[in-house]
């Protein structure tokens, strides 16, 4: 009875239907959530310094249909869009945050919207993994992967 009380509550109290599982120090947690709206608010912002920031020096990303793009110099070149080219939209949804020490894990959905230079919006959304590494005080991502869904 305990067992069914318990997945009733994570069904209620979840918006989707799908329960987010986060483990491990709410206040860390916390941490992560912000530090994911924050990359979003960089990206519609185009401020790739601070995009570059929420990477650890020895990062690793890796988009879709592309080789490993490694350090946060490269990863600032491929976060740059031509001029003017506007990500209007950038939202990501963790389904599951996992922190174990200095190591931690999310992974979820993300979906955004990019405004083209000829003035046509373009949408899209897609599934990620980031794995997050604590340097001095602050979880910053180690290696971020992404690729789009229907």
């Amino acid at each position: 009875m305990r067992v069914l009380a318990i997945v009733i509550l994570m069904f209620l109290t979840s918006s989707s239907g799908i329960a987010q599982t986060y483990i491990g120090d709410t206040k860390e947690v916390n941490e992560i959530l912000k530090n994911l709206k924050s990359f979003s608010t960089y990206v519609m912002n185009s401020d790739y310094d601070k995009i570059g920031n929420c990477y650890t020096k020895d990062a690793k990303i890796f988009p879709n249909n592309t080789k490993i793009i490694e350090g946060k110099t490269a990863i600032i070149k491929y976060w740059t869009l031509p001029e003017g080219v506007q990500t209007i939209h950038h939202k990501i949804m963790p389904d599951e945050i996992q922190i174990v020490g200095d190591t931690a894990y999310d992974y979820g959905y993300y979906e955004g919207a990019t405004r083209k230079k000829d003035g046509t919006k373009v949408t899209w959304k897609g599934k990620y993994v980031i794995v997050w590494k604590k340097q001095a005080d602050t979880w910053k991502i180690y290696l971020d992967i992404w690729n789009g869904v229907k």
